[in-house]
This record gives structure tokens, sequence and C-alpha cells, in this order.
């Protein structure tokens, strides 16, 4: 879904629409949902796409959802409204493409798991701060820690949980011939290009890879996936 793919009129009629039924039941009927497994599947699933503070998402192909979702909390639809909207769009995503001619799939969760993902958003969406207590962590952040160069390669992996960032936001390495490669075990497609050196190909569950000769220097390695390096997935190799 792009930025716009469910615009705000659509959204509120959206709401509008499923309180009754909501209200019919008492609320959405599920086991008590796992909000930190939502917010660990969110991530996972949805987050190279949304942007969701809470949840330090900051993908730009779809909606950004708690631009989407402020003003209808702001008019009083509750969290239980906002909820079924979310897990309806999960399994049955609006048709509209993005800017990008690409369409949210259907179903990308299911079962109990788009309850989970859906309470979490919906607890979440339009609020300031950080998630506390176990949501806290419940997610590892990226980007920690540098990466070294061993035998001939330096290796940049792609976060395994979804988020748009490496593993690594440094890395060293010596003058002369090596492979820069970034393993992605990850659902997420990406790559990671130095301008001037070389461009590994997109991939999921694979490696993105290229052979370069470093000379002395700073250089900037990034994801050229639209979208991804905006919301942070670069980081600097010193070549000494």
């Amino acid at each position: 879904m792009g930025k716009r793919i469910m615009p705000r009129a659509a959204l509120c009629a959206a709401i509008v629409a499923v309180v009754p039924a909501l209200s019919a039941c008492g609320g959405v009927k599920d086991p008590q949902p796992d909000v930190v497994a939502g917010k660990q599947l969110f991530v996972q699933k949805c987050g190279a796409c949304h942007t969701l503070n809470r949840a330090n998402t900051k993908g730009t192909q779809g909606p950004d959802l708690d631009d989407a979702f402020q003003q209808s909390l702001k008019e009083g639809f509750g969290e239980t409204a906002v909820r079924g909207v979310v897990y309806k769009q999960i399994l049955y995503p609006n048709r509209l493409k993005n800017a990008q001619g690409i369409k949210m799939p259907a179903k990308l969760v299911s079962g109990q798991d788009a309850h989970d993902v859906a309470a979490y958003v919906a607890s979440v969406a339009a609020k300031s701060g950080r998630d506390s207590g176990r949501l806290a962590s419940a997610v590892r952040a990226a980007g920690g820690g540098t990466a070294v160069e061993k035998n001939g390669t330096i290796s940049i992996p792609a976060d395994p949980n979804g988020q748009l960032a490496y593993t690594y936001a440094k890395a060293t390495g010596s003058t002369g011939p090596v492979t820069i490669a970034m393993p992605n075990r990850s659902g997420t497609g990406h790559d990671i290009v130095i301008d001037g050196l070389g461009k590994g190909s997109v991939v999921s569950k694979g490696v993105s890879s290229f052979k370069a000769t470093l000379r002395p220097g700073k250089y900037t390695y990034y994801c050229s996936v639209p979208g991804h390096r905006a919301a942070g997935m670069q980081g600097t190799l010193t070549v000494r």
C-alpha cells in the first residue's frame, strides 16, 4: 500500500463500518492477544513497509500508521475499533497500489498472529514515547557493533527480524581485493551497494555480494531498495 492507499476518509468509513460489528459481539472475539508477539511479528512482516513510532519501524512503501490513525483516535474512535480495522486490512487489504506499483499481500499473518499484530498496532498507534516492560525488549535493536574483514570477506548481514537496517552500522577492512557480502535471512528483499565499488543483487533468504578492490578511506554502504536507505539502512566502511 502507498502512503495514501487508505485515505483518511476511507479509514474513517472503515472504522465506522467495523464498530457496529464489534459492539454486537462485545469486541473482537479471540483469546487474549499477545502484544509482545504482535510487536515481533509486526517488525518482521510489516515494518519494511510501514512507519510505526513505538515499533521503531520506518518503512515508506505503505501508510504511516501513526499518521493514519491519529485523527480518528482524536475524534473518539477507540482502540478496539482501530484493532478491528487493522485486523481486517491484514486479511483483506485495500487493492490499490502504491507509487511503486506494489500492493499489500493478503494474510501476511493469519489466525492468532493476525490478532496479535492488530492488537499491538492498535495499542501504540499515534502514541509518542517508547514501549516499556516486556515490549521494550521484544525486538533487539539493529545496527550495533562493527563488521571485521575475515579471510578476504566483509560480511554485513541484513537484520534477520525484518528491520530496515544492517546488523552492523560500521565495518572495517584492509586495502586490496575483498568480497562484500550481505547475508539476508529475512523475507524482505535487500541488497548492499557501495557507490563506485559495486552492487549486489536484491535477495531475500540469500546472500547479496560483490567483489571490489579497496583503497584507504571511508565508504558508505547502503540498501538501494526504494525507501530502505532513507529509513536508515546504511553504514560506514573504514579502510586503512
